[in-house]
């Protein structure tokens, strides 16, 4: 049974005239950043995630003089889209950022398959249930932005985070089907692909001991700051930072086979340690030439009279 929770201030007691924004997953990351983007532009919120700490984060986003209501449901099943809907209580939603979502590290064959199919429930079933409950509310009032947290995972098959990358290629497809069919509606679709950002993904999907989930990642700030700024100008989507951008364009041109082994290497179980060990070796062998390429350098300022001195007839 669900034990979904609802808490804060009521929307029905909040200033009509200031906007109002829903943002799923929230409690942390990514989501947490968007919430905070929104209560900084002046936005009311209704934040929901499956954690009981959501309404510690509502606290801090009340700081920002805007009025917080939370939710902690499970954006899997239809009980909870159910409860964070009706905690709108009508309120004309002006902005909608579907960000819930989590992954799952190692191999298909070796996962849970309740584990496995909760991954599709949260980033794919919940999401599309809560975008027509609120699309089609935005499309009666031909008004209302929309923010889907895609991947830029959707562009590459996902060995050993099969089931997760086929969810964000889901969404990143779907993002921009449901913009054109809302072209003419006043709705804007906009999809924000991030790459590994520093969240607590990587520890919920399993994934500390890969090499995705130890290298350096993103910070969450820059990723939400980037995905408002695409939302708020109604761009289609937005690839954030300069790497994952370079990361995306390879992929279009790659075969998909080649990137199926690429991501092995950095997500198959262990795959940290020999990230880790070929760091090492890079690190012992550019040590090396250094110190060939300095003690080159140093002979060659010598210069021929100094070097000749050293000649043994």
């Amino acid at each position: 049974m669900n034990t979904s929770t609802l808490s804060g201030t009521a929307p029905s007691s909040t200033p009509a005239s200031r906007p109002f924004a829903v943002v799923t997953g929230a409690s942390s990351g990514i989501g947490f950043e968007l919430a905070r983007g929104c209560a900084e532009r002046g936005y009311d919120l209704l934040i929901a995630a499956d954690e009981g700490e959501i309404e510690q984060k509502a606290q801090e986003l009340r700081a920002h003089g805007t009025e917080v209501r939370s939710v902690q449901a499970d954006l899997s099943t239809v009980e909870g889209v159910e409860k964070l809907f009706a905690a709108a209580e009508g309120r004309p939603v002006d902005a909608l950022l579907a960000n819930a979502g989590h992954g799952l590290g190692k191999g298909f064959l070796d996962q849970d398959f309740e584990a496995a199919r909760h991954v599709l429930d949260t980033n794919v079933t919940g999401t599309l249930a809560l975008l027509q409950k609120v699309g089609r509310q935005m499309r009666e009032r031909r008004s209302g932005r929309i923010l889907i947290t895609g991947s830029i995972a959707g562009y590459m098959p996902g060995s050993y985070q099969a089931v997760y990358n086929g969810s964000k290629a889901f969404l990143d497809s779907f993002a921009l089907a449901l913009r054109e069919e809302l072209k003419d509606c006043g709705v804007t679709v906009t999809c924000l692909m991030p790459g590994p950002t520093e969240t607590k993904f990587f520890e919920r999907a399993d994934l500390l001991d890969t090499a995705v989930g130890t290298m350096k990642k993103d910070d969450a700030a820059m990723v939400a700051r980037q995905g408002l700024e695409a939302l708020f100008s109604g761009k289609p989507g937005v690839v954030t930072g300069l790497k994952n951008k370079l990361q995306v364009a390879a992929a279009t041109v790659t075969p998909g086979p080649a990137l199926a082994r690429a991501h092995a290497k950095q997500a198959a179980p262990g795959s940290a340690q020999a990230a880790a060990e070929a760091k090492r070796k890079m690190k012992t062998v550019a040590g090396a030439v250094g110190g060939i390429a300095l003690l080159s350098a140093w002979w060659l300022l010598r210069g021929p009279s100094a070097r000749r001195g050293h000649v043994t007839v």
